[in-house]
């Protein structure tokens, strides 16, 4: 049984041997864009919800006559990986499940790419480990098309190498409704080219501009969206900045950071600029490294003031805090407190006082890595991807930031899964409006 870990594989092949193929682009290029669905999911300990996890998801039609998965389009992974018929795990019987016989686009396939021998009475498998969770599987080459917002395909279909499940740990994949994960990394975190689906994309669809992009929405109602053969200028603020990809042998979407500061203090561990950051879309947190932990939620931690620390209902996303600066070669990239802060500020003893008083902290996720990628790597999750529509370019290795741009007006689409109720404190909860303030003009 192989074994491959579960983050990105991407690659960009010169071929055009697929010019003429069904898939090659007829027309101009196009950008293809595609709604993601926004799931809450409660973290319960002894019974109860204490945070709320969440995830972004979106369709795709796999195989003739198509069957439609919903998928997590995730930066900090490499394969098509999808649940089977033939998997019976709890986790894939909770969601659709792809059925090999019903598709006469499909071809069984040992994991180099040969055709599955109709004798053979045992197969290549392979073991691709999450951060949280574990899948197996076999090989399928099959069609997938992406589904955009207009509907249609268009030249947005690929064949590609997949992998089915046959077993998926029932955490996490249990208490998500996605189907299944769509890696979208770089090429050294798949077995082979033949299983990015970003790199056969563009091989298939030459014509197609080698960039994608994400758009994570700040308010309910509101679209998010993940954008293929290019970027959409709503989405963007102004003036783009561009920053190399770090270290890109190792497969992930990172970049290396020259300083970390938290106001006017430098994070000491990262003055030697040995820090990176990996964008990371299948991430709902803020990971930095565990050895930094403790002195930036020191760094971080602010009092409630005194005058409104009575008042109910604290939110300390909304009370001003530190600006958390990630500098980089190229630019800047920025966190304020609305998100950073966890919303329930806590009751803390003051030093050497008998008394206590109310203080915001910082909601942060230890992460520990290994060589050659840690130990001092941060993981830029939801709460960098809410803030910034992030870009990025195949073809020339590096990750374009721009603050995104948050639609105004009306919010029409439908809300999410599992969307806590109205107000909630709770961490990972969404940020309630701001109230309107009724002014009389006389």
């Amino acid at each position: 049984m192989l074994r491959c870990a579960g983050v990105l594989s991407l690659v960009l092949q010169t071929s055009y041997a697929w010019l003429n193929s069904p898939w090659a682009a007829k027309e101009a290029p196009s950008i293809h864009s595609i709604p993601l669905k926004k799931q809450y999911v409660p973290v319960q300990k002894d019974g109860k919800t204490v945070a709320y996890k969440t995830a972004y998801f979106g369709e795709v039609h796999v195989g003739a006559p198509h069957q439609t998965f919903t998928v997590v389009f995730d930066t900090g992974s490499g394969h098509l990986i999808l649940p089977s018929t033939g998997c019976s795990s709890p986790a894939c019987l909770k969601h659709q499940r792809y059925n090999r016989t019903q598709s006469h686009t499909a071809v069984d396939i040992e994991y180099d790419g040969t055709k599955l021998r109709a004798d053979a009475t045992e197969r290549d498998q392979v073991a691709i480990a999450f951060g949280t969770g574990e899948v197996q599987g076999e090989f399928v080459s099959e069609d997938v098309c992406l589904r955009s917002n207009g509907g249609s395909t268009g030249n947005g279909c690929v064949n590609l190498r997949v992998v089915l499940a046959s077993k998926m740990t029932e955490d996490p994949f249990s208490h998500f409704d996605f189907d299944g994960v769509l890696g979208l990394g770089l090429q050294t975190l798949a077995l082979s080219p033949e299983f990015s689906f970003f790199g056969q994309m563009l091989s298939q669809n030459p014509r197609m501009e080698p960039r994608f992009s994400v758009f994570l929405a700040q308010n309910e109602g509101v679209d998010s969206v993940i954008s293929f053969g290019g970027h959409e200028e709503k989405f963007a603020s102004g003036h783009i900045q561009w920053v190399p990809v770090a270290m890109s042998k190792l497969g992930y979407w990172q970049v290396e950071l020259k300083d970390v500061k938290i106001g006017d203090q430098v994070l000491e561990e990262c003055r030697d600029g040995s820090c990176r950051a990996i964008l990371d879309t299948g991430t709902s947190l803020l990971g930095v490294p565990r050895q930094v932990v403790r002195s930036m939620h020191r760094m971080l931690a602010r009092p409630v003031a005194e005058e409104i620390a009575h008042q109910p209902g604290i939110d300390c996303r909304r009370l001003p805090g530190l600006q958390l600066d990630f500098e980089m070669e190229g630019g800047v990239m920025s966190l304020s407190p609305e998100d950073y802060s966890r919303p329930l500020p806590f009751n803390m003893t003051m030093p050497n006082q008998d008394k206590w008083r109310l203080f915001c902290r910082s909601l942060l996720l230890p992460v520990e890595m290994a060589e050659p990628l840690g130990p001092k790597v941060f993981i830029w999750g939801e709460p960098v991807l809410r803030r910034y529509y992030t870009i990025y370019d195949l073809a020339n290795k590096r990750i374009g930031l721009t603050l995104a741009k948050q639609p105004t007006g009306q919010a029409a689409s439908p809300a999410s899964v599992g969307t806590p109720p109205a107000g909630s404190l709770l961490s990972g909860s969404p940020l309630s409006p701001v109230p309107e303030v009724a002014v009389n003009v006389a």
